[in-house]
This record gives structure tokens, sequence and C-alpha cells, in this order.
């Protein structure tokens, strides 16, 4: 069987490393353009590029994923399917329509739960205990295809985006080998998606960094787990100081100061009052400087009781 990979960052490396690993023959693989990247703005390529660079796979960047001349190149391969991972972009009819096992995608969520650019992300900030990849045929929706094989996996109560991330990609590129083969054996059956259960994962922004005190200190722990390593919980204080927080521990309990209020300081931990409970900050990152735990902080950054933090919802 032919094989096209599409895919851009770390997670879809990690497809095309277990394809590349596997019995299949990858023909060609599709990423998006070199992105400017860092405080220089340089352009980088993304780490799907770089492994098909290593390994001297034809490789596509469209700027356009309508252009004529990439539809005529793509074809050119003549691929008997497409597989996708974190790509990044619509797939227009014409491409969904030629490869003739069709297009299949892998996605990092339990679906028809977390449709959508952030799934993982959004999984933690929801709260949620355990999430998956669902490997399934593409169809025009946003992740709405008849779902093809399933594996759920826990999240923990420290992971982040970051440390659940690796652990998914790892799952998602077993499970599309094994898609692929059950695929050829003629065992593979498909099972359409119940919309009724469906939920969206849209993707971040930057701004959606923003902390909104006033939620309860368990969902504000939640999202600077989802939020990191990107785009950062971020917060600033009455003095114009922002902070992006790494680290922090819901204390549940009555609190009787507004939220956004630091109401205690320990040796290891800033307290402040939220919509519920209590946030216990313990690793920060002020503006212009490095990631530290909150000991170090307070030995250089005096910090008092009563000190205002501000901040909008994230919606």
């Amino acid at each position: 069987m032919r094989l096209v990979f599409m895919g851009t960052p770390d997670f879809a490396a990690a497809s095309l490393e277990a394809l590349l690993r596997s019995d299949n023959s990858v023909v060609g693989v599709v990423t998006q353009p070199d992105r400017p990247k860092g405080r220089g703005q340089i352009l980088t390529p993304s780490p799907v590029k770089l492994l098909a660079q290593q390994e001297q796979i034809p490789l596509l960047q469209p700027l356009k994923m309508k252009d004529p001349e990439f539809h005529q190149a793509l074809a050119g391969w003549k691929p008997d399917l497409i597989a996708v991972a974190a790509f990044g972009r619509i797939l227009p009819p014409a491409i969904l329509s030629l490869p003739s096992r069709g297009c299949i995608n892998v996605h990092g969520s339990l679906l028809p739960k977390y449709r959508g650019a952030g799934p993982i992300q959004w999984a933690i900030i929801n709260g949620e205990t355990e999430t998956g990849i669902t490997t399934m045929l593409m169809d025009e929706g946003m992740d709405t295809g008849a779902m093809l094989l399933q594996e759920a996996i826990p999240i923990t109560a420290d992971d982040t985006a970051g440390t659940l991330s690796p652990r998914l990609a790892e799952m998602g590129g077993r499970l599309l080998v094994e898609t692929i083969t059950r695929l050829k054996a003629g065992t593979l059956v498909s099972r359409p998606q119940d919309a009724s259960q469906a939920t969206m994962a849209p993707l971040l922004k930057k701004e959606d960094g923003a902390i909104d005190w006033a939620l309860p200190a368990i969902a504000l722990g939640n999202r600077v787990r989802g939020l990191s390593p990107w785009p950062g919980a971020y917060t600033t204080t009455t003095g114009g100081d922002r902070w992006t927080i790494w680290r922090a521990l819901a204390l549940p309990g009555p609190v009787t100061k507004p939220p956004g209020m630091v109401v205690a300081i320990t040796t290891e931990a800033i307290h402040v009052a939220t919509g519920e409970g209590v946030l216990a900050v313990t690793e920060l990152q002020p503006a212009n400087s490095r990631r530290m735990a909150v000991s170090q902080y307070l030995a250089g950054h005096p910090v008092i009781v009563g000190l205002r933090l501000g901040g909008t919802a994230l919606s």
C-alpha cells in the first residue's frame, strides 16, 4: 500500500516514525510551510519536515490546500491511503477523494468528545481523568468521520499538556499502524460517531492564557496544567508585573477575601483567593525571566499579603 503522510508538530512526527518502522511504504510527506519562531523570528521547519528530510522522503509544503500544482504533485505520488496526524489544515474534498482507500486521521481524544485542534489541552482544562486516541475515516466535517480504533489512557493529577502529549503521540503512532494493518487484512470495522455526545476543543490563542480569579481554585489548577507549555496561564499584579504560573495546587475550603487577592505566603507557595477556595502557586515565571520555584522568587522579590492579581476569563 502506497501511503502519503500529512502532519506538522512533534505529535505528528511520532506517527510518521511508527509508519517508517512498519512494513508500509511512505511515498511522500506533506507538512506546513516553515514558520517564524523565537525572538529572532527565524524560519523554522516542522518536526515532520525534519524527519522526512532525514529519511529522504519526498516532501511538499503547500501554502494553500487548493493549489492546483500541489494537487498535481500529490496525485503524482499515487497514494492508496493518506494518513493524517495534527496537520493543522482542513483537507478539501478533492484530496479526501484522491486515495482509493480514503484518508485516516489520528486524533488525540476519545471521539466524539473534544473534536477540534486542542483536544489534549481542553481535556485537562475541563478536569477529565481519561482521554485517548481515536483513528477515524476523514470526511468533510471537523473530526466527524466514522471511528476505526480507539484506546484510552489516564490523565494523572500532575499531567500537563506537555507531559500528556508525548504519551498520546506514541499511542497514536502505534494505533495508526494497527489501523492500517487491519485495513489491509480486511478486518477493520468502522462505527459512526454519536453526534449528540460531541464536544469541541477549539484552537487555543495566546490571550486564552489570562487567568480569571473568579473561577474556582480546582478549575484554575486544571487550566494551569492544560495551558502548559503553551500559551501558559498568566496574570498581572497591581504593580504591573506579569507572572506566568506553571504549577499550582487547589486548596479547598472557605475564602473570605476577594478573588485575586494574595491571602497567605509560605516558604513554598503564594496563596491566592479564587471564586471558590485558594490556589497555592508553587512555580512561576516573571516577565523577561526564567521559570522558578516560588521559594526562589520570594528570595529576591518581596510579595505582601493583600497584593491584588487580575486577569480576564478564558472562553
